[in-house]
C-alpha cells in the first residue's frame, strides 16, 4: 500500500504525537508499504524549532525509509487560547498544497491526525480524487478543547463548530481515537459505529522494561540509593495539573527518603521551577534521548499521572503505558468511573484529580509498603504487555487498514511509485 501521512508533528520529536506518528510510519514501511508524510518542524514540546531546521520554508527528507515533507508553520513561544488556534491553522494553510500535490502518486490511504482538524478538507478532497480511503485519528478532540479553554465561547458559536465536526467526521472512511471513551465520543458526535475503531498509544514492552541494575541516573542526579524516586516524566504543559507534584512534595520535605525529579520540557516548566524554588526535595531534568528512555522509567520507584478532571474524564495518556512496562507503581489522578480510573483501580493508585493532599497520602502508602510496590509494579508490567503491545496493536492497525483501501479500490494498482 501507499499511505500518505498527514501529521503535525513527527520524528526527530521523541514525545507526544510525532513519537507514535513516526513509529507507524516505520512500521508499516517495514511491512513492505510506502509511506510519505506531510508535517512541520520539529519543536515539541519545547515549543521551539529544532536546530537545522527551518519553519518558514517546505524541504524534504528520508528518516529510516519514510519520505518526509516538511511544510511551513507559526510555532508560538506560548502556546496559549488563541495562539495555539493559529498555530493548527498555520500548518493546514501550508500542508494543504502539499497534500494536492500527491494526488497524483495516488495513496491507496491518506491518514490524518487531528489536531488539526483545520486540515480534514485537504485530506478528504485529496484521498476522493486518489479514489484512496481517508483515515481520521483524532488525539484529542479540538473543538472540545477550545470551548473547554475559553478560546471559542457562546451557545451559537458552540453549535455551529459542532456541527462543522460532526459533518468533517462523518466523511472519513474510517475514524479512530486512542480510547474507548472517545471512540464512544465519536459515535455520539456522528460517526458510524462501523466507521469506528479505537486505535491505542502503544508501547514497545522491549524497550520499556524492568530493570535492577544500579541506575546512573542516580549518580548524575546525587540521589543517594536509599532514597525513594517519585517521578513524573513527559510534556510540561500549562494545562496538565503538574503543580500537585509540587505541592506534595511540600507536604513530605520531612521524609528526606522520598525525591521528587519532574523531567521533560514545555511551555510550564518555568512555573514549576519557580514554584518549587525552594522546596529541597524536587528535582527537575530536561528531555532526554529515546537511548535513555528505559534508564530513566527504571530509575522510579513511584510514577506520578497528573491529570486535570476534565481531561481525565477521556483521554488515555500515553504515558501511561510505558510507565507500566517499567514494573514500578503508578499514581494517576482519575475520577471514578472513568476509563483511567478503571485501568489505574486494578494495576496501581487512582485518586482525585487536584488534590496533592490526596496524592501525598498515596506516596506514602506505598513508600512504606515495599511488598504493594513490587506487586502493582508486576500487575502493571502484565497489563501493558496484554493491553499496550506495540505489534499487537499495528498488526490490527494494519489490517483495518487493508479492509478500508479494499473498499475504494484493487491493492494491486501501482500508478506512480
Amino acid at each position: 500500500m501507499k499511505v500518505l501521512i498527514i501529521s503535525l508533528n513527527y520524528a526527530p520529536e521523541v514525545t507526544g504525537v510525532g513519537k507514535y506518528s513516526a513509529e507507524l510510519a516505520e512500521w508499516l514501511a517495514l511491512q513492505g508499504h510506502t509511506i510519505r508524510v506531510i508535517t512541520a518542524s520539529p519543536y515539541y514540546p519545547e515549543w521551539r524549532i529544532k536546530a537545522g531546521y527551518n519553519a518558514l520554508t517546505y524541504s524534504t527528507e528520508q528518516i529510516n525509509d519514510v519520505s518526509v515533507i516538511r511544510v511551513p508553520f507559526w510555532c508560538p513561544k506560548r502556546p496559549s487560547g488563541l495562539k495555539r488556534v493559529l498555530h493548527l491553522m498555520s500548518f493546514a494553510v501550508f500542508a494543504s498544497p502539499a497534500a494536492l500535490w500527491q494526488i497524483a502518486w495516488r495513496p491507496h490511504a491518506v491518514w490524518l491526525v487531528e489536531p488539526p482538524l483545520f486540515a480534514s478538507p485537504v485530506a478528504l478532497f485529496a484521498a476522493r480524487v486518489a479514489s484512496a480511503s481517508c483515515w481520521l485519528h483524532v488525539q484529542d478532540y479540538e473543538v472540545d478543547a477550545a470551548f473547554r479553554l475559553g478560546i471559542l465561547k457562546g451557545h451559537v458559536a458552540r453549535k455551529l463548530a459542532l456541527r462543522v465536526e460532526r459533518w468533517l467526521m462523518s466523511r472519513a472512511d474510517v475514524v479512530s481515537t486512542p480510547s474507548a471513551a472517545m471512540t464512544r465520543l465519536a459515535v455520539q458526535k456522528g460517526v458510524s459505529s462501523e466507521k469506528a475503531f479505537t486505535f491505542p498509544n502503544w508501547v514497545d514492552t522491549q524497550h520499556a522494561h524492568p530493570n535492577s541494575t544500579d541506575n546512573p541516573y542516580r549518580a548524575q542526579l546525587t540521589i543517594g540509593h536509599g532514597a525513594l524516586v517519585v517521578l513524573y516524566s513527559g510534556n510540561l504543559g500549562l494545562k496538565q495539573g503538574l503543580e500537585i507534584i509540587v505541592d506534595a512534595a511540600k507536604l513530605l520535605t520531612w521524609r528526606a527518603d522520598i525525591m521528587f525529579l519532574i523531567c521533560g520540557a514545555g511551555p510550564a516548566k518555568d512555573v514549576l521551577l519557580e514554584k518549587a524554588r525552594d522546596v529541597p526535595n524536587v528535582k527537575f531534568l530536561g528531555l532526554q534521548p529515546k537511548e535513555r528512555f528505559n534508564e530513566l522509567l527504571s530509575l522510579a520507584d513511584i510514577h506520578v499521572l497528573p491529570q486535570l478532571a476534565g481531561a481525565a474524564d477521556l483521554v488515555m495518556p500515553s504515558k501511561l503505558g510505558p510507565m507500566l512496562s517499567s514494573s514500578r507503581p503508578v499514581i494517576a489522578t482519575a475520577n471514578e468511573g472513568t476509563e483511567l480510573w478503571s485501568v489505574i483501580n486494578s494495576v496501581g493508585v487512582a485518586v482525585e484529580p487536584g488534590s496533592f493532599t490526596a496524592l501525598s497520602h498515596a506516596i506514602l502508602r506505598l513508600a512504606d509498603d515495599p511488598s504493594l510496590r513490587e506487586r502493582l509494579g508486576t500487575l502493571g508490567r502484565q497489563y501493558a504487555a496484554s493491553n499496550f503491545s506495540k505489534e499487537t496493536i499495528l498488526l490490527q492497525f494494519e489490517a483495518r487498514l487493508r479492509s478500508s483501501v479494499l473498499g475504494k479500490r484493487d491493492l494491486g494498482d501501482r500508478a506512480t511509485t
